[in-house]
């Protein structure tokens, strides 16, 4: 009898725990049922699209006929992403730039509070209490920092610390110093974390690292690139001239390309964080393998996105923007680089994967990569570093580009280019990872 009456009464306690834990909320009568959570549908990012996962066998199709023995062959498994539709453009670049140069001019020049948010008391507000203050976008947009059309600039005098002085200046005109453009973001190296966290010696600000980035991108790009060739039009015009708006940006290295996909991941997050929703997953460089699976476009065993293994079609035209023949730059149509939708996208939507310009993936370039990767979402990562020998700095390069032959089009082609290098052929576009089951498309 007695036995009994314990038992009851430690069912009772035990209840009254599970009872203080919150088994009162939302009647869950004492079961597990997770946390309250908005409901998540993916949804396509503007401007990008879907690439469904699979595998495919990743490496050259054709002969090596450059005998690098590179470019092995490897089954390889992609997980689903999203990528962007077209390379980024000079518009979509200058957005970027001109996010860090009005965020120089509020914080070191201008100083005026109402550029900022201002603070809020009282119930609900959600104000940040760490003592900083934040640029309030939505009041810079609607008060321009450097004057309207027709109008003078208020804040000229505040302002002249950020151009050009003295002997520097053209004609006396005012134009921004671009050395000032520079970008600060830090990143948590997670392979870092992964390959040191039993060492207790370490502290999480070890696998920070941060970097700062001018970001305006080098113009002098078409000169430097060429021994005499007068590109002077493309170097005083390419990057600021609004017939250039929509196409591929270009003078950028890998460490500038990387700047702007953290600057994308926190104007994404800052727009999401307003409105209470749950932030996308961080917009990337493409690695070696996604992007060769993302250009070949769902087909098997060819050499171009398009298919293959011609690079005209059954009409005798051109599918891409290279070097034809023994030179014909204007036979395809483009004598520089091209509109960013110029050609035909191939089975996923993708314009420019070969021709136009050349692309950094974040993958570190190793001639034997092939041999030592994953086959499920392979990539070779390196975090160089400002003492670095140089051949640890090489960043894999792919698509071929408009000054290229045709070889260097072909889906299994790589190469690589320096990450602190710039060039008048390389520009980039973004991924981000594929999270949740539905898509749904708002562009």
């Amino acid at each position: 009898m007695m036995k009994h009456i314990y038992s009851l009464l430690l069912a009772g306690a035990t209840c009254a725990m599970l009872s203080g834990c919150g088994a009162g909320r939302g009647g869950d009568r004492g079961e597990v049922r997770g946390i309250p959570q908005r409901t998540f549908r993916a949804e396509v990012p503007y401007g990008m699209v879907y690439i469904p996962g699979g595998s495919f066998l990743m490496g050259q199709t054709d002969q090596d006929v450059t005998f690098a023995q590179t470019t092995q062959n490897k089954q390889v498994t992609i997980a689903p992403f999203f990528m962007d539709q077209t390379e980024i453009t000079n518009s979509q670049y200058k957005q970027f730039v001109n996010w860090v140069r009005d965020s120089i001019a509020i914080t070191n020049y201008l100083n005026d509070d109402k550029y900022y948010i201002k603070p809020r008391t009282g119930k609900g507000a959600a104000t940040p209490s760490d003592g900083r203050k934040y640029i309030d976008w939505a009041k810079v947009s609607k008060m321009p920092i450097w004057g309207s059309r027709g109008k003078g600039n208020p804040n000229a005098n505040k302002l002249q610390g950020m151009f050009y002085q003295g002997d520097d200046r053209v004609f006396d005109r005012d134009e921004i110093d671009v050395r000032l453009l520079k970008y600060n973001y830090s990143l948590f190296v997670l392979r870092d974390a992964a390959n040191y966290h039993n060492d207790k010696t370490k502290k999480r600000s070890d696998f920070i690292f941060r970097d700062t980035v001018q970001v305006y991108p080098d113009t002098l790009v078409w000169l430097s690139d060429f021994s005499y060739a007068a590109n002077e039009p493309m170097t005083q015009g390419y990057f600021s001239h609004p017939a250039f708006h929509n196409y591929p940006v270009v003078g950028v290295t890998w460490r500038q390309a990387r700047a702007f996909t953290v600057w994308r991941t926190r104007y994404n997050e800052a727009y999401k964080h307003s409105r209470g929703l749950p932030p996308r997953a961080p917009y990337q460089l493409p690695t070696e393998a996604e992007f060769e699976y993302a250009a070949r476009g769902g087909r098997i065993g060819t050499d171009y996105p398009w298919g293959g293994p011609y690079i005209k079609n059954a009409k005798g035209c051109l599918l891409a923007n290279f070097k034809p023949g023994r030179g014909d730059y204007a036979a395809d149509g483009g004598y520089y680089t091209v509109n960013v939708r110029s050609y035909f996208p191939n089975d996923y939507g993708l314009y420019n994967m070969a021709g136009n310009v050349a692309e950094w993936t974040q993958s570190s370039f190793d001639e034997s990569s092939s041999s030592f990767v994953h086959d499920m979402a392979p990539t070779f990562n390196y975090e160089a570093k400002a003492g670095d020998p140089e051949v640890l700095k090489r960043k894999v390069v792919k698509g071929g580009s408009w000054k290229d032959i045709g070889y260097f089009l072909q889906n299994s082609s790589r190469t690589y280019e320096y990450q602190d290098s710039a060039k008048s052929y390389i520009g980039f576009r973004c991924v981000t990872s594929y999270q949740g089951r539905d898509i749904k498309d708002k562009r």
